[in-house]
């Protein structure tokens, strides 16, 4: 493990890559996803450190390492929770950054906690980072870190990735501290986003907000080259393959399809419990294809997974009550005893149960109402070695860009949401396998491996002058680990 002079890679995200099994318990788990085994892996080659919130505020007694990297947790209080995170982080940015879908909300309070909570994550960086280190902030709770660490450690490389979408200018305008937010990403060396077209906006709002110079790929900034870029985000390809194959995995598959009865169709989605994901508009759908005829409970089934999210907050808890209201409608007109229509799960799920039901499911729903990238739609293509299987993707998803072949669809409009739903089901098999085999060449293009690999690789191609400043502050910056310190004067 590295000495406490410092790591030469470091991974700033909100949260670290565990979490507590349960409240008030000292259980510590593995956090799910396919992030989180890519960046443990380039940890493990570098003997970095992963810098992040441990998901409590209270005091606790964190692990020192995990699967051979180094954590380092940063506390935030009760308070700084519900205005950093809840409020600024997730009732102002991302509605704002998911078009709006829900009106953002603007208090300066929120505002306030912001700031300090990504002035701490800074210092803490700051602290732990070696000389000339990599670091790679991650996401929009941490916007503001880039600039506040470059503040205070010149001689870092600093990479910085959005893993939501990046609204365009006319939403962006709207946030009072569009400036601030604009600076703050400007203080990396490479800024990364799913998307071409997110990383235009960005580069668009940066030229006309903070008179940076450049081009959509490559902006000057106070004499410094700012790199912009789209390196949309993968999945692990080889762990799906090998569950894919899994005896086990396999026979849960028919299990499940045996457990709904048999039907002739199995429709699937899975999200997280979010007004973003379109979830009721998708099962609105559904509910009028009972209605209509078109679906006939027995022959037809969903099952719809919604995996609990930012339990504590209020707005959430309503988005679970309508769902599970619309469900439970569409169960009382068209299911009958033991068999309902809709088969609703609230609830984490193992990902050898996840890939169970992706093999089970012979159309897979993902109708965001927007999103970033959404890997539910990769996961799925992945699971389909035999060619079969239909994937009905909304048109706001990022992973739309990348995969032509989907059964695309706006969520918004309830008539074509229906019509694409059919067409699915009603697909010629041979049509649908060559739509299967154009996206799976697709999705087997790159893992989450070779994301990380490629973001980190044109970071580390970024600037001499970071190295310059590496070799030329050998002595200075072991003192300027506080911005307070910067602020009073000790360096501008």
């Amino acid at each position: 493990m590295a000495q406490r002079e410092g790591f030469q890679l470091v991974v700033v995200a909100n949260r670290l890559p565990v979490h507590l099994q349960e409240p008030g318990d000292q259980s510590w788990l593995p956090s799910p996803g396919g992030l989180v085994s890519a960046l443990t892996q380039v940890l493990q080659a570098h003997e970095g450190l992963w810098i992040g919130w441990p998901g409590v505020t209270e005091s606790c007694q964190h692990p020192a390492d995990f699967e051979g990297i180094a954590l380092e947790a940063v506390q935030i209080s009760r308070d700084e929770y519900e205005d950093f995170y809840l409020g600024f982080s997730n009732a102002t940015l991302w509605p704002l950054y998911h078009d709006a879908i829900r009106s953002p909300s603007f208090q300066r309070r929120w505002w306030n906690a912001y700031v300090a909570v990504n002035e701490r994550f800074a210092e803490v960086t700051s602290r732990h980072a070696a000389i000339g280190a990599t670091v790679w902030i991650h996401d929009y709770q941490l916007q503001l870190v880039p600039e506040l660490l470059r503040r205070l450690r010149p001689d870092l490389r600093i990479g910085f990735f959005l893993h939501i979408p990046f609204p365009p200018i006319e939403l962006f305008m709207q946030l009072p501290w569009r400036r601030r937010i604009v600076e703050g990403l400007l203080g990396s060396d490479l800024i990364g986003f799913q998307e071409p077209h997110a990383a235009s906006n960005f580069s668009r709002i940066a030229r006309r907000l903070v008179g940076v110079t450049g081009t959509d790929t490559r902006l000057d900034r106070l004499g410094r080259t700012v790199r912009v870029g789209a390196y949309p985000i993968s999945i692990d390809i080889a762990r799906i393959a090998r569950l894919v194959e899994s005896s086990e995995v396999r026979a849960r598959a028919i299990q499940i399809r045996s457990e709904l009865g048999n039907p002739e169709v199995v429709l699937l989605g899975v999200d997280r419990l979010d007004y973003t994901k379109g979830i009721q508009h998708r099962i609105s759908a559904v509910a009028e294809l009972f209605a209509d005829g078109v679906l006939e409970a027995g022959r037809h089934v969903m099952v719809q997974v919604a995996v609990p999210s930012r339990e504590s907050d209020p707005h959430y808890e309503r988005e679970r009550r309508l769902l599970e209201q619309a469900v439970s409608e569409v169960n009382g007109e068209h299911g009958h005893v033991g068999r309902p229509a809709v088969h609703y799960l609230h609830q984490n799920m193992p990902f050898e149960e996840l890939v169970a039901l992706y093999l089970a499911a012979d159309v897979m729903l993902v109708t965001p109402l927007r999103d970033g990238m959404n890997l539910v739609a990769k996961e799925y293509v992945a699971c389909r070695a035999d060619l079969t299987g239909r994937l009905v993707l909304s048109e706001f998803a990022g992973a739309a860009t990348e995969m032509r072949a989907a059964y695309l669809v706006n969520p918004h409009d309830l008539d074509e949401l229906k019509d694409t739903i059919t067409a699915a089901i009603s697909a010629d098999p041979k049509a649908a396998r060559r739509r299967m085999s154009r996206l799976r060449r697709q999705v087997a293009r790159r893992d989450v491996y070779e994301w990380a690999d490629d973001f980190l690789n044109d970071l580390g191609t970024t600037s001499q002058q970071v190295d310059e400043l590496a070799e030329g502050t050998h002595d200075d910056v072991r003192g300027r680990h506080s911005l307070a310190h910067l602020l009073e004067g000790g360096h501008a």
